[in-house]
Order: C-alpha cells, then sequence, then structure tokens
C-alpha cells in the first residue's frame, strides 16, 4: 500500500462516511454494505485506509497540530503555550483548566476518534462477508484483527481523555442507534483490552508496501499500557492487572533502541527499528496525496521561523540537567541535546553548526530561550520548505521497556526493573542508574520518562497514573488544576445533545 499513505483510498470512503448530524451519523447508512461495496480484497483497503485516517486527528488540515497538542500536551508541566497560542482563547482554556464542555478542540477529539470508531466497526462487521475465492482467509484475518486493533485505540486514546465514554461497538447504521448511554470505566477497559486481545492475531511484520500497518508487536504495546493504567485505577485487581501488563509487554519482541533520539522525530528515520506504531505522513503529494503537515511551524519557536504555539518549560531543562554532566560525552544527558535547542556551548560551537547551520546566538541573538528541536527538521532545507513530513510516533520501544520497567518494580521485582531502566539510559550516554531500593526505582522511572518523551504527550497520563498531576503543576505556578473537575474532560455539549441517553 506504498507506505500506507491511504490516498484515494480514505477519500473514498471519507465522502461516504460525511456527517452533518452528529458524530457519528452517516449520510447513507446502506452506501457500504450494499452490494456496491465489500466485494473483494481492494474493497477492504479502502475500508481500513478510513479506519486508519483518524489517527490523531486529521492530518490535512490545520486540526492535526490544534487539536492533538492543545488537547493532550497544553496540561502538562513540561510544556507550555508559546507567544502566538494565546490569540487562541479555546486552546488557553485547556492550558488555564478553564474550559467548559463547549471547548471546540477536544470537541473535535472526541468527533474524531468516534469517526475512527465507525469506521473501524465496518471493517470488523463487513470483511467477513467477502465472497470467498475474493479474498485470501489470511488477509481476511489480519484486516478483521487490523479493525480490532483500531477501534481498541481509539477508545483508549477517548478514555485516557474522559473519566467516562460510550462504547461504540457496532456500526451505526441509524439514528435511532446514537442514543447509548456511558460505560463504567470498567467496562470500557474490559472492551478495550478484548480489542487489543483479538488483535494480536495480526501479523509480527509487514511488508515492505503495508509498512506503518499495526503488528502484533503493536497489538501487546497497548495491551500492555492499557492494563498497567487500568492497575493504577482499580486496587483490588492490582496484582492481576500489573502481570496481566507484563505479559503482554513480554510479547513485544523484535524491537531495538535507535541512537540518534532525533532521528524518529525528523523524517530522517521513519519505521525505524525502534518504531512500533507510527502515523505515515508524507511530502509525496502525487495522486492528490496530502499527508503532509506543517508542524514544525507549530512546534517551531518565532527565532526558528514558527509560530511559536509550544514551548518547553525551564522545569523540562532542569530535569534533563539534573544528574550534571555526567555522560560519556561530558555532557549533560544526551536526551536533553536530541529533544531542545538550549543555549549551551555544543549548540554555540561555530564549526558545527548545529542550529541549521548557525550557532545557537546567531538564531537567538543571545537570548536564553529554550525551543524543541524535537519533530523539527533535520536541517535548513527543510527549515525552509512550508511543509513537513515527519512520522508521528504513537508507540515505540522505549516506551515498552520503561513500562516494563515500572510494572516489575510495581511488582516488587525493582531488580528486574534496572537493567531495563539502563539500557534507556545507555542510549542517552548516560551510566548505569544508582541506588536498588523500590522506592528509588519509582524515582528513577520518573524522571526517564519525563525526559525521554517531551511532545509525544505521555507525561499527563504518567502523572495521573502516578496521582501526581497537581503536586507537578503546582511546582510550576499553574494552580488552576483540580483533580476533580480537571483529571478528565467533560463530555462534550454536542454528544450531550445529540444523545438522550446522556443526562
Amino acid at each position: 500500500m506504498k507506505q500506507f499513505k491511504y490516498i484515494a483510498l480514505s477519500l473514498l470512503l471519507a465522502g461516504a462516511l460525511t456527517s452533518c448530524e452528529d458524530f457519528l451519523t452517516v449520510s447513507s447508512p446502506d452506501e457500504l454494505t450494499s452490494d456496491s461495496f465489500w466485494r473483494d480484497r481492494s474493497d477492504a483497503e479502502a475500508a481500513l485506509a478510513s479506519a486508519y485516517s483518524k489517527l490523531e486527528a486529521s492530518t490535512d488540515t490545520w486540526e492535526f497540530p490544534e487539536v492533538y497538542f492543545p488537547v493532550e500536551a497544553y496540561r502538562e508541566d513540561i510544556i507550555k503555550p508559546g507567544a502566538d497560542a494565546y490569540n487562541y482563547p479555546n486552546w488557553i482554556e485547556l492550558a488555564n483548566f478553564t474550559y467548559t464542555n463547549g471547548n471546540s478542540q477536544f470537541s473535535a477529539y472526541w468527533r474524531d476518534n468516534y469517526y475512527g470508531i465507525n469506521y473501524s466497526n465496518q471493517v470488523i462487521e463487513n470483511v467477513p462477508l467477502i465472497p470467498a475465492g475474493k479474498i485470501s482467509e489470511e488477509d481476511r484475518t489480519t484486516f478483521q484483527s487490523e479493525g480490532y486493533f483500531l477501534r481498541g485505540y481509539y477508545h483508549m486514546k477517548l478514555l485516557l481523555n474522559w473519566e467516562r465514554i460510550v462504547i461504540r461497538d457496532k456500526y451505526i447504521t441509524s439514528t435511532d442507534e446514537l442514543d447509548k448511554a456511558l460505560a463504567s470505566r470498567s467496562e470500557a477497559w474490559d472492551f478495550i483490552i478484548d480489542n487489543f486481545t483479538k488483535a494480536t492475531q495480526l501479523p509480527v511484520t509487514r511488508s515492505a508496501e503495508a509498512t506503518g500497518r499495526a503488528t502484533r508487536g503493536a497489538a501487546y504495546a497497548f495491551l500492555g499500557w492499557a492494563h498497567l493504567t487500568r492497575a493504577y485505577e482499580e486496587a483490588d485487581k492490582k496484582d492481576a492487572e500489573l502481570n496481566a501488563a507484563l505479559n503482554a509487554l513480554n510479547n513485544v519482541t523484535g524491537y531495538s533502541l535507535v541512537k540518534e533520539l532525533r532521528s524518529l522525530f525528523d523524517a530522517t528515520n521513519k519505521n525505524s527499528s525502534e518504531g512500533i506504531f507510527e502515523l505515515q505522513l508524507t511530502l509525496d503529494t502525487s495522486n492528490g496525496a496530502r499527508y503532509r503537515t506543517q508542524l514544525h511551524r507549530f512546534i517551531g519557536c518565532g527565532e526558528l521561523w514558527g509560530w511559536e504555539e509550544i514551548l518547553p518549560t525551564d522545569r523540562l531543562v532542569e530535569e534533563y540537567k539534573k544528574e550534571g554532566k555526567i555522560a560519556t560525552t561530558g555532557r549533560y544527558d544526551s536526551r536533553l541535546y536530541e529533544t531542545l535547542f538550549i543555549r549551551d556551548e555544543y549548540f554555540n560551537d561555530p564549526e558545527a553548526g548545529r542550529v541549521y547551520g548557525y550557532t545557537y546566538d546567531d538564531w537567538f541573538d543571545g537570548a536564553d530561550k529554550p525551543a524543541f528541536r524535537k519533530y523539527m527538521p533535520a536541517d535548513f532545507a527543510g527549515m525552509n520548505n512550508n511543509y513537513f513530513g515527519p512520522n508521528i510516533v504513537l508507540m515505540r520501544y522505549a516506551n515498552v521497556l520503561l513500562m516494563k520497567a515500572e510494572v516489575l518494580n510495581e511488582l516488587g521485582r525493582p531488580a528486574e526493573a534496572i537493567p531495563l531502566i539502563n539500557e534507556v539510559r545507555a542510549r542517552a550516554d548516560m551510566p548505569a542508574m544508582t541506588g536498588t531500593a523500590q522506592a528509588e526505582v519509582r524515582a528513577q522511572i520518573e524522571h526517564e520518562r519525563m525526559i525521554e518523551f517531551p511532545l509525544e504527550n505521555m507525561r499527563f497520563y504518567d502523572l495521573r497514573r502516578w496521582g501526581k498531576v497537581k503536586e507537578a503543576l503546582n511546582a510550576v505556578g499553574r494552580t488552576g488544576f483540580d483533580p476533580a473537575k480537571n483529571n478528565f474532560y467533560p463530555i462534550p455539549i454536542q454528544e450531550v445533545n445529540t444523545n438522550n441517553a446522556i443526562d
């Protein structure tokens, strides 16, 4: 599928499934279940293209960065809105925790994930109906497993952001089916885990033409994350959930860390040995494709020709420097330099020209202003291009290693967790961690996750899992967070108004 760029295929179903009445209403309910569709393998591929197309919102509009980052990242203590973000009150209310259920950004997030669910349900229900001989049984199993994976993924993204959600386990063909009550959190986790478990029938590897599509490793990685998150929420099941997470994560094999971390995010090392699941973007516009982005303008600060919508906090810089210059390079943790541009001799070496051929001071005119290097282009030519085509990394092996370390430590097996932590640290040129007690290992995991995943939007979910969101935000002067109100977003008003089963 040419790196599964979806090109015209997603447009086919996107047009057929456009909604104007409700997030899940379709214009022609029987269009994709009639004799005119679901005829053969190519129709199944087209359906899957639409199911994949809603990963992290739509990538061919402004919606991608303007929904994904304000909704997920602005509430983190390591992130702050940039200067231009203050021109968008609906973004800033997310950072200030002053939003209402009418906020347009998380309403779009809710809508797009339910679009993805509805597309996935079509695949799950209709691929089994394709006549024998029109699709191989191996492909039938794989496509249906992909449907389960994506349905689990979209429901999990919703459950990570809303305390209760509507489980959509069938393709909506009538407005009568829109009225459905919110599930309990336990019911939702059961459903998500069941979907990821069914998705473990996916292939271990994919062919070159199917690069980027879900694999067995992705299914097990997200299954592990689901069990890990649930373990902290349901105390009576904690050990059972931790053991289930460990079992899932142990099945994520065949991956390895990439030495140059930034290459995973600057479009030079897509679908690497570390990448487990990535949203496929490209600058290729042949056949009308628009799977490119202006993310580097959104991420970039004003000095680097960006719109300055998102910046790192001083708290993040401090954490990178916390252990001092003990890396084998003689500098701070190498993840600092891979993730940020800062005023430092490393970036002010005129011979190296590490900031797009120049020094940091050349660009920043002597100011000391940390900015993101992650998700910025690799070179000046990329900076100069108005569009950018990095893959968006949704799950990578470093996350699996650190989740597995956390599980082992919480199970009272810190000695088994330490080598996994050290594997991640070694990539960053850092020596082995000190300390062996469970509390010391727990603190180390919290440190590693904080500096490993900026802009991958794991931080809020981590802090909430550990019960430390308010503490972390208060430490950076953001006192507006109330766990009772802000641990989860309110159900969007449009869903409340169109779903009569929700009060």
